[in-house]
C-alpha cells in the first residue's frame, strides 16, 4: 500500500526547473505565509521548494541545483552519489519531509550516534516549520525515550540501534515493552558503508548462562602444537584451514577421542578449527587489537575498533584463549538479523553516499535500488596521478616515505591511507624525522581533533582506511595556493569504491588537491587475484575481486534467505500470541527458547562435518531439505513443549523458567564462518568433476 502510493505520486518526474520556479515564488512570502505553505504542500516539487526556502531562512544556507536534484532522486527511492563536501545532509531534508508526510514515520540511518543527534538537531527547525516532529535515538536511551523517538515523524538513528530495538521487541512479553511501530520508509546515509560493507553483519541478542570454556582452552593448547604443512594446510586465499591426516591423529590424541569426526567429538573438532582460525588466519594489529584485557575487532573498511562487535561465539572465545585475556560472556543466541534483512523490512528505501556507482550491480540485484550520480557543484580540480608500481613491498615502502617527505617539504598537507594498524605504525616509526599524526583503531577517541588539523599547512596524517568516516577535511590558510591536500594510498583495495573514498578526501568542493597510489607485486590484491598473469592491470584485478566477492555474497544470501523467511514467519506467529488479550508468558518463552535451539541447530548444520564435506549433486537442494525438515520438527514440537512447561510451572513456579538478562552485540559478517569458502570449493570441485576437468 505504502510502496504503491509512493510510486504513484512520484511518476511525474519533477524537475529542478519546476522546483526553482516554485522556490522563487515562495521566497517572496512572509514567514507566516511560508509556514502555512510548508504545512499544506501536497506535491513533491512544492515540498522540495519550500524546504529549500526554509533552509535559506533558518540555516542561512542556499541549496544548489545539484542538491535539489539529489533531493528529487532520494524522494523517488534512489541511491544518490554526491561527492564529499557537496551537502548530502541538507539534500536529504526535502526528501525526508516528503516521505514523512503520511505520518507513518521515516528513519534516517546515520553512521554513528553522534551524527544521528547532530543531524536531527541541525535540521530540526526546517522540519518543525513544515509541521513535522523529529527525534534521535542513541545507544544509552531508556525504553520509554526510544518509544517516543520512534513515534516522531522523523527519527535519526544508526542501523545498529534500530536493529537491536527490533530484536528486543521480538522478545517482549508485553506489547507495552515494544518500542517500534511498523516500518514504513528509510533513508540511509553512507549507503555503501551500511548496505554493502556492513550489510551482512548479524545483529545478535543473547541471554542465558555462560558456556564452559574449558574445551576452548584445551583446543588452544593443541593448536599451538600443530605444525603448518605437516598437521594442517591453508588454502591459497587464506580463508580456510584443513587438518591433514597427521593433524587429525595429533588432535585425537590430544582430545583423547577415537574419531574426531564422530558426532560426540563435534564440539572438540569445532573448537580446534576455531583455535586454528584464530592463530593462523586472524592477525593481531590487523584484524584486531588487544586493549584493556580484551580482544577488540578492527573494521577492515574503516580501520576503527567496532564497539560491541564479536566474532561468532566459538571463534571469539578462541581468540581470547589465544591472547590470554578475559573471556566475554557469550550466552545462547536468542535472535539475530543482518543489516541487509533489516533494510528489507522497509517498504520504501533510499540512500546517499560519496561512492556508489562501482557497486551499482549489487545495489540493483540485492536491494532493487538504482544509482543516480549527481555532478559536483564545482568542477573537480584534484589531480589523480597514475599508480606507482614496484616489484617488492620494501621498494614500495621506501618510495612512500620519499613521497611523504617531498610533499611535506613543500608545505602541503599529506593524508596517507594504510590498510592496517600494523602498517600505519610501521610507517610512523620510519618517519621519525617528519612531524605527523596517526589515526587508527588505537586513536579513535582523538579522531575529530586529528582530522580537524589534517588540512593545515605541513600536516601529515597517517590513517587506516578512511571509508565511512564521514570525514570532510578543510584546507588551512594558504594551503590551496600550494596545491591543496595530497592523498597517498599505500595499497589498492579489493573494492575500487574504497580507493575512491580515500581519493575523495582531497579536492573538496572544487579545492585543488592530488592523489597517488603506491602498489607492489607482493600486495595482497595482486598476489591473490593475478593468478600468475602478470599482465593484468590493477583495475582488472579489482574488477575480478569485486565480481568474486559479489558472487560470494549472493551465494550466501541464497542460503540465508531460507532462514530469514522462517524467522519472519516465526516472529509473526509470536506477535500474534503477544497481542492476545491475555498473552500467556509460558507460550512466549517456549517459542523464544525453541527458536534459539533452532538457530543453534542450524549453526551445527553449517559447521558439522557433513556440511563441510558436501558431496551432493545439488548442495543447495540438500540444504533446503535439511532446513525444511528441521523447521517442521520445530513446529511440531511447540504444543507438547508448551504443555510440558506449563506443568513444570505449576510445580516449580514461573520464576524458575524466566529468561533473565539479555544483551546485544554485533557478530562478524560471515555467519557461515569459514564455511562459505568450503562450500564454494566443494561445489567447484563437483562441477569440475562433472565436466571431466578434475
Amino acid at each position: 500500500m505504502w510502496r504503491s502510493l509512493f510510486r504513484r505520486e512520484t511518476t511525474s518526474a519533477p524537475t529542478v526547473d519546476q522546483v526553482n520556479t516554485l522556490r522563487a515564488g515562495y521566497a517572496r512570502l512572509t514567514d507566516e505565509e511560508l509556514n502555512r505553505t510548508a504545512k499544506s504542500s501536497a506535491t513533491l516539487p512544492e515540498v522540495v521548494a519550500v524546504a529549500a526556502v526554509l533552509a535559506s531562512r533558518v540555516l542561512g544556507v542556499q541549496m544548489f541545483d545539484e542538491q535539489i536534484l539529489g533531493a528529487l532522486a532520494l524522494a523517488e527511492g534512489k541511491v544518490v552519489e554526491m561527492q564529499t563536501g557537496e551537502g548530502k545532509t541538507l539534500a536529504a531534508v526535502p526528501a525526508v519531509a516528503w516521505l514523512a508526510r503520511g505520518g507513518r514515520g521515516v528513519h534516517v540511518l546515520t553512521a554513528n550516534d553522534y551524527l544521528a543527534g547532530r543531524d536531527a538537531e541541525w535540521m530540526r527547525p526546517i522540519y518543525q516549520r513544515m509541521g513535522l516532529t523529529v527525534a534521535a535515538v542513541g545507544q544509552h536511551m531508556e525504553a520509554g525515550a526510544r518509544r517516543a523517538a520512534y513515534r516522531a515523524d522523523i527519527t535519526y538513528a544508526t542501523a545498529n540501534e534500530v536493529g537491536f530495538d527490533y530484536l528486543r521487541d521480538g522478545l517482549a512479553f508485553d506489547l507495552a515493552e515494544q518500542v517500534h511501530r511498523p516500518f514504513a520508509a528509510v533513508l540511509v546515509d553512507e549507503t555503501d558503508s551500511i548496505l554493502i560493507d556492513e550489510a551482512r553483519i548479524p545483529l545478535v541478542i543473547a541471554g542465558g548462562a555462560d558456556e564452559d570454556v574449558d574445551i576452548a582452552t584445551h583446543a588452544d593448547r593443541i593448536a599451538r602444537e600443530l605444525v603448518p604443512g605437516r598437521h594442517f594446510t591453508v588454502d591459497g586465499e587464506a580463508r580456510n584451514i584443513a587438518l591433514t591426516p597427521a593433524g587429525v591423529t595429533h588432535a585425537e590424541r590430544g582430545f583423547g577421542c577415537d574419531n574426531l569426526f564422530e558426532t560426540s567429538a563435534l564440539a572438540a573438532h569445532t573448537a580446534l578449527q576455531d583455535a586454528l582460525h584464530a592463530h593462523v588466519l586472524l592477525r593481531r594489529d590487523v584484524d584486531y587489537v588487544v586493549a584493556s584485557d580484551a580482544v577488540l575487532p578492527v573494521d577492515e573498511f574503516k580501520g576503527r575498533i567496532v564497539p560491541d562487535r564479536r566474532w561468532p561465539a566459538g571463534l571469539q572465545t578462541a581468540l581470547e584463549a589465544k591472547e590470554r585475556v578475559r573471556r566475554n560472556r557469550q550466552g545462547r543466541v536468542l535472535g539475530s538479523i543482518t543489516v541487509e534483512h533489516l533494510i528489507a523490512l522497509y517498504p520504501v528505501v533510499s540512500g546517499m553516499t560519496g561512492t556508489a556507482a562501482t557497486q551499482a550491480e549489487e545495489f540493483r540485484d540485492v536491494y532493487g535500488l538504482e544509482i543516480v550520480v549527481i555532478p559536483p557543484h564545482r568542477p573537480i580540480a584534484r589531480v589523480d596521478h597514475p599508480d606507482e608500481v614496484f616489484a617488492s613491498k620494501s621498494e614500495k615502502e621506501i618510495a612512500v616515505r620519499d613521497e611523504i617527505r617531498r610533499v611535506h617539504a613543500a608545505g602541503r598537507p599529506v593524508l596517507v591511507g594504510t590498510s592496517s594498524v600494523e602498517e600505519s605504525e610501521r610507517l610512523s616509526r620510519a618517519l621519525a624525522d617528519v612531524p605527523h599524526q596517526v589515526l587508527n583503531a588505537r586513536h579513535a577517541a582523538r579522531e575529530a581533533a586529528i582530522i580537524a588539523r589534517a588540512g593545515e599547512r605541513g600536516a601529515v596524517t597517517i590513517s587506516t582506511n578512511m571509508a565511512g568516516r564521514g570525514v570532510d577535511i578543510r584546507l588551512g590558510s594558504g594551503v590551496a595556493d600550494l596545491g591543496g591536500l595530497h592523498v597517498i594510498g599505500t595499497n589498492r583495495h579489493e573494492s575500487r569504491r574504497i580507493d575512491h573514498q580515500l581519493r575523495g578526501r582531497a579536492g573538496r568542493q572544487g579545492d585543488p588537491g592530488s592523489s597517488r597510489f603506491f602498489i607492489s607485486r607482493e600486495d595482497p590484491l595482486v598476489a591473490k587475484y593475478s593468478e600468475g598473469d602478470a599482465g593484468r592491470s590493477i583495475d582488472q584485478l579489482q574488477r575480478i575481486a569485486e565480481g568474486r566477492n559479489l558472487d560470494m555474497r549472493l551465494f550466501l544470501r541464497k542460503y540465508e534467505s531460507v532462514i530469514e523467511g522462517q524467522r519472519i514467519n516465526f516472529r509473526e506467529r509470536r506477535q500474534s500470541v503477544l497481542i492476545e488479550p491475555a498473552a500467556d508468558p509460558v507460550r512466549l518463552a517456549t517459542l523464544d527458547d525453541l527458536w534459539s535451539d533452532y538457530l543453534a541447530a542450524i549453526t551445527d548444520l553449517r559447521s558439522g562435518s557433513a556440511w563441510i564435506s558436501l558431496g551432493y549433486a545439488d548442495p543447495f537442494r540438500h540444504y533446503l531439505q535439511e532446513v525444511h525438515t528441521m523447521f517442521n520438527q520445530l513446529d511440531a514440537s511447540i504444543e507438547d513443549e508448551v504443555a510440558d512447561r506449563r506443568r513444570r510451572v505449576e510445580t516449580e513456579g514461573l520464576a524458575a523458567h524466566q529468561r533473565g538478562a539479555t544483551w546485544t552485540y554485533l557478530s562478524t559478517d560471515e555467519p557461515f564462518g569459514a564455511m562459505s569458502a568450503r562450500i564454494l570449493r566443494n561445489i567447484a570441485a563437483f562441477v569440475r568433476h562433472q565436466l571431466g576437468l578434475a
